[in-house]
């Protein structure tokens, strides 16, 4: 693999690999590792402990702190029950789109970096460029974390972080962050006509259920901030997206589980909001024990993604505007792991090709030109860091 790959071929190679979260993403990174070590790029690695699934990292140019670093990640989202007009993992251009799972997000920008660190590595630069893939990204950004710890010991420190989620090649300064709760309520069975003598489950999950009701109506009524008025909605957000739980029609549920999403405003404390679901938890709780002593409440953390805040005179954004020239003021309410680099004292910035409202989608693209954007970015990036 000495031949230098066009960016459409690298993308058509990543795409190849069926990453989708619940499967490995080995034989990409692997491929990956070979491809730039063949043109003289040693990568390295941080293994999961735990699943056959890892991310990585490299670095060009001099062995200096202060590097950019692209930053992408390898899995994607399933595909099953989706109605598809070609093979997913096959990159089909028609009608001016580039049509595969992952195209928009987000092995297109993956593609992009690991052809910038390859030219970087050809013409030479004098600040350094990274390169940053990590895994389970769709799952709770819970692989960045372990891979940016993996990084400081082998890397110089970057500077600036480019996340390159879909954002139509603008400069994103600020996002939500992402908390999520399983939540397991255990009653106390009796018949339906005793209802009175026993717990419950599922009447005692509506409450906690109502409670986020009740916030998120709080919430939409109070004057939101100069920068919580920038956010679609410009306030945090509580959501139940899944409730199973009962036996049968004339029993008290037994046992009931559902899981609580909460999108925070990077401005405000994300722990003074999971205080408040909890003091909520442990509140029925105690009305339930009253009842009977052998029902409770569990609550788990299933991920926790940081906010990404605005930055005053943000090193990472200052970057993405001078190549794009977009000087516009940019948030939105999903999580990315810009909010993990920018907790571990990176610069951090969302720029990369394509538009989120075809994440996940069937039939999932990017348009032909984004995708040229972020291939004309990225020659930009590599010739000011050579210059």
């Amino acid at each position: 693999m000495t031949d230098k790959m066009t960016p459409l071929e690298i993308m058509q190679k990543l795409i190849s690999f069926p990453t989708v979260s619940s499967e490995s993403n080995l034989p990409l990174v692997e491929w990956v590792e070979e491809y730039l070590g063949s043109h003289g790029i040693v990568s390295h690695c941080y293994t999961d402990p735990d699943q056959p699934k890892a991310a990585l990292f490299a670095h060009v140019g001099p062995q200096v702190e202060g590097a950019v670093v692209l930053s992408g990640h390898t899995d994607v989202v399933p595909v099953e029950g989706q109605a598809w007009d070609s093979d997913p993992f096959t990159v089909i251009e028609r009608d001016g789109k580039y049509f595969g799972r992952g195209t928009c997000d987000m092995k297109g920008f993956d593609a992009l970096a690991i052809w910038a660190l390859v030219e970087a590595q050809t013409v030479g630069v004098n600040r350094p460029l990274q390169l940053a893939l990590s895994y389970d990204e769709e799952v709770g950004c819970t692989g960045a974390p372990p891979m940016i710890e993996a990084m400081q010991p082998i890397l110089p420190k970057g500077s600036a972080v480019i996340v390159g989620e879909p954002s139509m090649m603008k400069a994103v300064t600020g996002h939500k962050g992402g908390y999520g709760y399983s939540t397991h309520v255990q009653g106390f069975e009796v018949h339906s006509s005793l209802v009175h003598t026993g717990v419950s489950a599922i009447m005692q999950a509506a409450k906690l259920i109502d409670w986020t009701n009740t916030t998120n109506a709080e919430n939409w009524a109070k004057e939101p901030d100069a920068i919580s008025g920038m956010f679609e909605p410009p306030w945090t957000t509580l959501h139940v997206g899944v409730i199973e739980g009962g036996t049968a029609q004339n029993i008290t549920a037994k046992d009931c589980r559902f899981s609580l999403d909460m999108r925070v405003l990077p401005t405000e404390n994300a722990a003074s909001w999971r205080d408040a679901y909890l003091q909520r938890v442990r509140d029925v709780e105690s009305e339930m024990q009253a009842i009977h002593p052998d029902t409770k409440i569990v609550v788990e953390q299933i991920f926790d993604v940081p906010g990404l805040k605005p930055e005053e005179n943000g090193e990472a954004e200052s970057l993405a505007r001078s190549i794009t020239g977009d000087n516009g003021s940019h948030v939105v309410s999903y999580g990315t792991e810009a909010g993990q680099f920018q907790q571990a004292g990176y610069s951090a910035v969302v720029c990369g090709p394509g538009d989120i409202a075809q994440a996940h989608q069937p039939n999932e693209y990017v348009t032909v030109a984004q995708f040229n954007a972020g291939h004309d970015f990225m020659k930009t990036l590599v010739q000011g860091l050579a210059g």
